[in-house]
């Protein structure tokens, strides 16, 4: 399968963006850019510290992944990013205009549990409540499927690609 689309897998922490971002790039037949690359040591730093980042902070990181998506135009990427609040989509978008968003999505509980298993990550547990606190959901005037985290990689990454499929429609 392939498709000119470019992807943004988006989420708090520990939804399994850099698991499933990879999986879905091989199903669609496109490269993946693993989003917490595009951080500069600077953020890195604040967030191994516990630090939340500010919306000041994220600009060079979102500008950074956006112009990766805009070479990307045309020719198909998959790239994970938290994309929490629909001002940094809006970024985004503004720079690679076409973006489709697949926002993974799971219970609490269940994220906390997952984050607390990954070996050698910098985002910490503790700021699980700023992402839940900053997230603004998909609205419906954004290309994008929100995709449920329960069950394994695999089966996740399915139910992306068969999300996204229904998005675009017949025939499109």
């Amino acid at each position: 399968m392939k498709t000119p689309h470019v992807v943004v897998v988006m989420g708090v922490a520990g939804t399994g963006k850099t698991t499933i971002g990879p999986l879905l790039a091989a199903r669609l037949g496109v490269p993946y850019a693993e989003g917490d690359d595009f951080h500069p040591q600077a953020n890195i730093a604040k967030m191994s510290a516990g630090t939340p980042l500010t919306d000041e902070d994220r600009l060079p990181w979102l500008d950074s992944i956006g112009g990766w998506a805009d070479g990307r135009a045309g020719l198909g990427g998959v790239v994970s990013c938290s994309a929490l609040k629909r001002s940094y989509r809006d970024r985004l978008r503004a720079a690679a205009p076409g973006l489709v968003f697949v926002h993974l999505t799971g219970d609490r509980a269940l994220i906390e549990d997952r984050m607390s298993h990954r070996q050698g990550h910098f985002m910490p547990t503790a700021l699980l409540d700023s992402q839940f606190a900053t997230l603004e959901p998909l609205e419906a005037d954004e290309a994008g499927v929100a995709v449920d985290v329960s069950g394994g990689p695999e089966e996740i990454a399915e139910r992306a690609v068969r999300a996204l499929d229904e998005l675009s429609g017949p025939g499109r």
